[in-house]
């Protein structure tokens, strides 16, 4: 049997695994410009203290509100806007679930991601929380990607050497910062490329179910 080329796949969520929608039917409800709630809630002034875990994701979204509301001119439309884009759902690619359960089936699998405290608790929400073995959540570790401490902790727990960990992430600066701590790391566009990346991977793991 061909021994496997990887100990962990180590996966990013956001824009991998799931995909949010563009909230331009909110703005337009709640009378804000288009592009408003990014340019209120994604700048790095704004987002890096939410991923870091300097507030919490709660303190993050009241912010937000409390700009848009100097934009829109009512705080009530501008907290009704930010509670309207809170309760959306991403889009979570199935195709790509199946391939890391396929994964998990033979290695170990951890989500990486750049996200707020309620990372946690939106995987559960959409059944995703059992998907990994480990998920390494940046607001809960106090460094973010590109940091290389946050690979160096995420192949810690996952009990597996840098050069033994596959990453993929849809950023290129992680991708990059991935390969310069001496992981093998995967630019992912599309599912063809996770695919063909855990091909000699998975030829030993069972297919999974349909979702």
């Amino acid at each position: 049997m061909t021994a496997r080329p990887y100990d962990a796949v180590l996966c990013d969520i956001d824009g991998v695994l799931r995909h949010w929608p563009a909230p331009d039917a909110i703005e337009h409800a709640h009378g804000l410009p288009p592009g408003a709630l990014a340019e209120a809630a994604l700048t790095p002034a704004r987002a890096r203290p939410a991923i870091s875990g300097e507030i919490t994701d709660e303190q993050w979204r009241s912010d937000v509100a409390a700009e848009l509301a100097a934009i829109c001119g009512s705080s009530a439309r501008a907290h009704a806007a930010v509670s309207d884009w809170s309760n959306v759902l991403p889009r979570v690619d199935h195709d790509v679930v199946r391939l890391l359960v396929r994964a998990r089936a033979v290695t170990t699998v951890a989500l990486v991601s750049n996200a707020t405290t309620r990372l946690e608790r939106d995987l559960a929400r959409q059944g995703l929380d059992d998907l990994a073995d480990i998920v390494v959540n940046t607001s809960r570790i106090g460094v973010v990607k590109p940091d290389p401490r946050v690979y160096l902790l995420a192949a810690e727990r996952a009990g597996a050497p840098l050069h033994r960990c596959l990453f993929v992430d849809d950023t290129v600066a992680n991708v990059t910062a991935a390969r310069e701590v001496g992981m093998v790391a995967l630019h992912y566009q599309r599912i063809e490329d996770l695919r063909d990346a855990l091909t000699p991977l998975l030829g030993a793991a069972p297919d999974a179910p349909s979702a």
